[in-house]
């Protein structure tokens, strides 16, 4: 898989079997903004979601949340993360980098138990929540400690 650009839009992607969250960054990759949490339908309809999402925020690389173990060890999860990111190339040709997200959605979790939103707020603003944190973690390394996949 060719490396991820140091300047243009990454999407960070926080993963899940239901919900998938969504994080864009600004083309000289150093400022995060939560975009959306994507309900998983199909996966025609998700392949469609991701090229369309490509497209038109014009995107350089995506960067997918590893949930791996507190030891550092992969996980069930972090195996299906891996092979997510790796369709998610498949289906836009769009390099693709993974990012240790243990602590995101915890931290996610804290930041809105704090603040006066609703509980139904803070669901729907969870998964992009974290993925904004996961991306903001990828910038801030200077994209050092992502894991780029070969193929």
């Amino acid at each position: 898989m060719p490396p991820i650009p140091d300047s243009g839009r990454l999407a960070g992607v926080d993963f899940g079997t239901v919900r998938i969250g969504i994080a864009i960054s600004d083309a000289s990759q150093t400022i995060a903004s939560p975009l959306e949490t994507y309900n998983r339908r199909s996966e025609t309809l998700d392949g469609e979601y991701f090229q369309n999402l490509a497209k038109t925020e014009e995107l350089v690389g995506f960067v997918v949340g590893l949930p791996v173990h507190m030891s550092g060890d992969a996980s069930e999860k972090s195996i299906q993360a891996v092979k997510f990111g790796t369709w998610i190339f498949e289906q836009t040709q769009v390099p693709v980098a993974w990012i240790d997200e243990r602590y995101t959605t915890a931290m996610a979790r804290q930041m809105l138990n704090q603040s006066k939103m609703s509980p139904k707020k803070r669901k729907s603003m969870l998964d992009k929540l974290a993925a904004q944190i996961l991306l903001a973690a990828y910038l801030d390394s200077g994209n050092q400690d992502a894991a780029s996949l070969d193929d």
